[in-house]
């Protein structure tokens, strides 16, 4: 009887911790973070990965200037800026500067790790801002530092005579699929949990791989990495991290962990692009993988402490690397049952203006 008492009063005391305390905390912003410093660890891992990343945004740019991600977000900035109708005469004054120091930090050191294509576009987009931009003393002694760059090294930035740089809709190389075709692989693809005993070759990876590359990414940071394995022993092990892959794990050929880097921001405004970007890029991934014979399931990846620290030892990530989601690949069986998942009718999910069903 009195086990029972202790039982139910324990019950009760993790109920209302859980769900009524919580309650006391909701009114304000103020009252929530405190809620989440002292009560709540939940938002603890988030927050090192964030600031740890800022920290490392930071150093890159200032003590080393080679931030990549920084290069890159301007160079979209610039594209831009270059864009726009009408084009303003002079832009660009509060980045310019910082902007050639990651170009000229990048370009110059021969140890670095060099994307060469995305180096040539920065090279193109500057070359057309300099170009544009009325005459301004801040721009010009930056153009001198960037003119001296591409002269030590022109020959590396030559492996093609294309312009990287913005250009009109109407040059686009359109592609043929109709809304129709297009329509039915998204029905086509379904989460599959059931794959044929038969490895999938590398290199179709890699192609449903670019074709993700292309999806939209805020100005253009991709912060995010595919950590790809199909080795049977390492296969069998990441797939036991994340929850609900019990009981269909065993069959899964190739298992990705897609990793987000919060070292692509400058602040903590844009923590959630790694999510954004990702999913935009895993959708495409998904769908090119349907056209090349092959099925997939998106796997969740919650944010529960034990399991975090079980994909972060086993990626060795560092502070500011966090798992997004995860994928298992492999060819469908035929005979392996899919969910049939009815989805919500367009008019639940969709609304112009403000209009109110």
């Amino acid at each position: 009887m009195i086990k029972k008492y202790y039982g139910d009063l324990k019950k009760k005391k993790a109920h209302f911790l859980k769900h009524k305390f919580p309650l006391l905390f909701s009114g304000s912003s103020n009252l929530a973070a405190l809620y989440y410093h002292i009560f709540n660890s939940g938002f603890s891992r988030e927050v090192r990965g964030v600031l740890a990343g800022k920290i490392r945004h930071q150093n890159l740019a200032e003590s080393e200037g080679k931030n990549h991600f920084m290069l890159v977000r301007n160079t979209h900035r610039l594209e831009k800026a270059l864009l726009m109708r009408p084009r303003k005469p002079i832009f660009a004054l509060d980045y310019i500067e910082e902007t050639i120091n990651c170009y000229v930090g990048i370009a110059s050191d021969p140890e670095a790790d060099i994307n060469l294509g995305q180096l040539k576009w920065s090279t193109d987009v500057l070359k057309e801002y300099f170009d544009a931009i009325d005459p301004v003393d801040r721009v010009a002694s930056q153009k001198t530092r960037f003119e001296k760059v591409i002269n030590s090294k022109k020959t590396e930035f030559s492996s093609s005579n294309k312009s990287y740089t913005p250009y009109a809709r109407k040059d686009t190389d359109i592609s043929k699929i109709e809304y129709d075709s297009f329509y039915k692989l998204c029905r086509q693809r379904r989460s599959v949990r059931w794959f044929l005993d038969k490895p999938v070759p590398r290199q179709l990876i890699d192609k449903a791989i670019l074709a993700a590359i292309e999806s939209p990414s805020a100005c253009n940071r991709q912060p995010f990495t595919y950590r790809i394995f199909d080795q049977k022993d390492l296969v069998d092990k990441v797939s036991q991290f994340p929850m609900g892959t019990k009981g269909y794990a065993h069959n899964i050929q190739t298992f990705i962990v897609v990793v987000g880097h919060l070292d692509a921001y400058f602040d903590e405004r844009d923590r959630h692009l790694i999510y954004i970007d990702g999913s935009l890029a895993n959708m495409s991934l998904m769908l090119a993988l349907e056209t090349l014979g092959l099925g997939s399931c998106p796997i969740n990846w919650p944010e529960i402490e034990s399991r975090e620290q079980l994909m972060e030892d086993f990626l060795q990530l560092n502070p500011w690397e966090r798992p997004i989601m995860c994928l298992g690949i492999g060819y469908p069986d035929p005979e392996g049952m899919v969910a049939f998942s009815k989805k919500r009718d367009l008019s639940e999910i969709r609304s112009y203006n403000f209009d109110v069903h």
